[in-house]
């Protein structure tokens, strides 16, 4: 649906120029919700604004829908552009139109007939439940309804992608959790493809299929959100998880006072809920003092963590490892 092929955007500083986006290949399918992570400056925003270019890549080449958006002429551009929507952190709402003509616009701009144009309105009010506010202006609203007009608007034109630019980062957690369910019925219902850049974790394990990590311009690091969050490759995709798990090397727990074999444990889904360790300690003539964990609730599946002190002879030890590993746990002795 989306392919991003060797692109980079420099810009301009005195005699300086400055990469924003280094090198970036991505591919993402049709009808998934794709996140990109990173810390301010890592140039997330910069690399989204370039998929509509909002922003003009330096070099590469973007196709989305079998079409090279980066070869197309004004014309063309604006033309592709009916199939891209976007959202914003602040939301760009019109602070002197109200709801219903900030929805309205964009149809307004398609030379639309007031009858078409209230149908769809209409309809899409409906839909983000906000037919009561549509004679509002959005001083009046608040955060989250402001978000929804947004989302509203975008889906105007009926776009085949959505981007979304840290479009919950302003908002409180039970506004961003409404907003994610109303992006993920979106997708289904609209069969819609959504790109969302965030720098929140937890957005990314409510919501996203697939997720990209990108630092200093690059992506470091890219995987399932299930497969990240069981066995990060990186220090800063480590960095992101430790605000939803436990790490090792920032906690309490220090290897070298604790005379056993300290190993950290992910698992995933159904076996995330077994009684592994029960079980463990029942085959092996072991001790387990068990020092942290939890489980995660992703979008479609639980990651499960553990750190163990494993106590006894080292042979015994070594089988009730090789146990966990059989039992499709992700062991990593620390």
């Amino acid at each position: 649906m989306i392919s991003i092929e060797n692109l980079s955007k420099s810009f301009e500083s005195g005699n300086n120029k400055i990469w924003a986006v280094k090198d970036v290949n991505l591919h993402i399918n049709k009808g998934e919700i794709f996140g990109i992570i990173g810390l301010s400056g890592a140039g997330k925003s910069t690399l989204i604004r370039c998929l509509n270019r909002l922003e003009e890549p330096s070099s590469g080449k973007i196709t989305m829908d079998g079409v090279d958006i980066t070869s197309l002429d004004k014309k063309g551009l604006r033309l592709m552009r009916k199939n891209i929507g976007m959202i914003f952190q602040h939301f760009n709402l019109l602070s002197q139109k109200t709801v219903y003509e900030n929805i309205a616009f964009p149809l307004e701009l398609e030379r639309l007939s007031k009858n078409e144009i209230k149908t769809k309105v209409d309809t899409l009010l409906d839909y983000v439940e906000l037919t009561d506010k549509k004679d509002a202006y959005p001083s009046q609203l608040s955060g989250g309804q402001k978000q929804r007009v947004a989302i509203a608007r975008s889906l105007a034109n009926n776009p085949k992608i959505l981007l979304s630019d840290e479009g919950t980062s302003a908002l409180d957690p039970q506004t961003t959790k409404s907003i994610l369910e109303l992006l993920n019925r979106i997708r289904k219902e609209f069969d819609l493809t959504i790109v969302l850049i965030t720098h929140q974790m937890e957005v990314v394990k409510d919501i996203c299929d697939r997720v990209a990590i990108i630092e200093d311009g690059k992506i470091i690091e890219m995987n399932t959100v299930e497969e990240l969050f069981r066995n990060p490759q990186t220090k800063t995709a480590n960095t992101f998880i430790s605000g939803l798990k436990f790490n090792i090397e920032q906690e309490f727990i220090k290897p070298e006072e604790f005379k056993g074999t300290l190993i950290r444990l992910s698992f995933l889904g159904s076996s995330a809920k077994k009684p592994i360790v029960s079980e463990m300690i029942k085959k092996f003539d072991i001790n387990i003092n068990i020092l942290s964990g939890n489980i995660n609730e992703l979008m479609s599946t639980s990651v499960g963590y553990l750190i163990l002190e494993l106590l006894g002879d080292e042979i015994e030890v070594k089988d009730a490892i090789n146990y966990l590993k059989n039992q499709n746990v992700n062991v990593e002795v620390i």
